[in-house]
């Protein structure tokens, strides 16, 4: 695999913070697949804490499964907000991120991290209350920890998780449902399609509170 450096183009500051206003609702990634029409949803992940609710543009890092190497270096080309995802392919004898990868990201104003693969030092970055989603745990560090290796390694290309494609800059929203993946060109249509799911359910919800029927509901909404 050849090493490569790419920069990203972020979606405007104003279409991530939309979605960081979703995360005050019941299972923003939910609604966001909602809005789109069940595309873009990455399950089998799970967040480190329960209650973590993540969005932002996702910096994206491509391992080669029979070279796994260490992916700090993107920490320099990352800006505050940003969701790391790490494409290593659901390996789980070899743990990709952990407790330092961790604290350097969230005192670099990191978001999140995604890791298609498994982690390690769960309860060192439990403490630090870092959001990190994984596949499994296993304690063996990457190869890169004894030999000082971070190539080969794509930084910020097109990255294919759960059969999903995330490219840099696309918008990742986060929590212990899963993954919603919303391209940038699509953002401003998701965020919109999102609210209005929105809406909808709190209409729901006050129309049951209030005592109506399944069958009043489906005559009014279609479905559930």
């Amino acid at each position: 695999m050849k090493t490569v450096y790419n920069d990203v183009r972020r979606p405007p500051a104003e279409l991530v913070q939309g979605f960081r206003q979703v995360l005050a609702e019941y299972s923003p990634s939910c609604l966001v697949t909602d809005a789109r029409k069940r595309m873009g949803a990455i399950g089998g992940l799970l967040p480190v804490k329960p209650h973590h609710k993540i969005a932002g543009p996702a910096l994206t890092v491509n391992l080669s499964i029979d070279d796994l190497v260490d992916c700090m270096p993107l920490l320099t080309r990352a800006q505050p907000g940003d969701v790391i995802v790490v494409a290593c392919h659901e390996t789980r004898r070899t743990a990709m991120w952990g407790g330092l990868m961790s604290t350097l990201s969230q005192k670099a104003g990191i978001e999140a991290g995604i890791v298609d693969g498994a982690i390690r030092d769960v309860d060192e970055i439990r403490d630090l209350d870092f959001p990190v989603w994984y596949r499994s745990t296993v304690p063996r560090p990457s190869p890169s920890a004894a030999h000082d290796r971070t190539e080969p390694v794509q930084f910020n290309v097109p990255v294919v998780i759960d059969g999903q494609i995330i490219h840099p800059g696309d918008i990742v929203v986060a929590d212990e449902n899963g993954i919603a993946v919303v391209p940038a060109a699509e953002a401003a249509d998701v965020l919109e399609g999102t609210r209005m799911a929105i809406g909808k359910e709190k209409l729901i919800r006050e129309k049951i509170n209030s005592g109506a029927s399944l069958q009043e509901l489906l005559a009014e909404f279609g479905h559930l």
